[in-house]
């Protein structure tokens, strides 16, 4: 069997009293899209700066590409591409050259980067803005441009942390297909996120993690079979009425959950559960049958509320 790229045992980080990560387990495997899903202050990012030797752990095991990331830290390193939340580019500077100038940290010769640096530009399809100002690119050009930068060194791991957070949908999908092409070519993706939808496309397997644990594992369609059901029906009566027509729909589905805006049933046949409803005599302002997603799952496990 494949050992893993990473590795983590009792992994913890803490400051004070408060447990950011709170003694968590999990592995990934060489050439899969490995997602940590979770609200924000779930512990995410803390995790991700522990595997790239940037944040010291207080206990628990870490290994990544069989090193420890504390002592092995630079070595580990020069094996990471990393896409911070935040595009941290060089502005001043332009397209080609932030490539460049990247390069040389990890020692990477001029003559090597010349060639490198036009492939990158390629894939993240910025050709023809080699010789312009980063100041001058969109929001989804910088976040191309930011992965194609971290992918200089060639990383057998490339670690994603929030990667399409302010971007549009257009860009978000261009982005995703650039991931699908990594993944492809055989490395390793680590990805955080608060989007569903994204982790569904973008992650082969998953944890949801909140307040420092790991609430649930698993492939997207498995969480999503094991923690709700093949379809929900979302019912609007009325913001003032959506709690009265509780007792009435009573039995319909595996399970009902009541919000302000709207009356949702888990059913693994939703259009059965529907014409339940409308036999029972109870109309409904507006009516929807569609299938259970991974936000389903993730609101179910991590709830509701706002976290700040």
């Amino acid at each position: 069997m494949t050992e893993p790229v990473i590795s983590a045992r009792g992994l913890r980080k803490t400051y004070g009293d408060f447990a950011a990560v709170d003694g968590i387990d999990f592995e990934v495997r060489p050439g899969e899209s490995f997602g940590l899903l979770g609200p924000n202050g779930a512990g995410k990012s803390t995790t991700m700066r522990m595997i790239g030797g940037t944040l010291d752990r207080t206990g628990g095991d870490l290994s990544v590409l069989g090193l420890d990331p504390g002592p092995d830290g630079p070595t580990v390193r020069a094996h990471l591409g990393v896409i911070p939340q935040q595009d941290n580019l060089d502005e001043e500077l332009r397209v080609r050259e932030n490539i460049v100038m990247y390069g040389r940290y990890f020692g990477l010769s001029r003559s090597f980067l010349a060639a490198k640096a036009d492939e990158l530009l390629a894939f993240a399809q910025l050709e023809a803005k080699a010789k312009e100002k980063v100041q001058a690119l969109s929001g989804g050009m910088k976040r191309r441009l930011t992965i194609a930068r971290g992918l200089v060194n060639e990383p057998q791991i490339l670690l994603l942390d929030e990667p399409t957070t302010g971007l549009d949908p257009q860009a978000r999908h261009v982005l995703w297909d650039r991931l699908f092409r990594l993944k492809e070519a055989g490395t390793t993706l680590v990805v955080t996120t608060h989007f569903m939808d994204e982790a569904e496309q973008l992650c082969d397997r998953l944890i949801v993690v909140d307040h420092g644990r790991i609430m649930a594992e698993g492939s997207p369609r498995q969480l999503i079979r094991e923690h709700s059901t093949r379809e929900v029906v979302e019912l609007r009566f009325g913001s003032a009425r959506n709690a009265e027509v509780v007792a009435e729909i009573s039995g319909i589905g595996s399970r009902i959950e009541v919000l302000p805006d709207r009356v949702l049933i888990y059913a693994d046949d939703g259009e059965a559960a529907l014409e339940e409803v409308a036999r029972r005599g109870l109309t409904p302002v507006t009516s929807l049958v569609r299938r259970s997603s991974l936000e389903d799952v993730f609101l179910r496990l991590t709830g509701r509320s706002l976290i700040d």
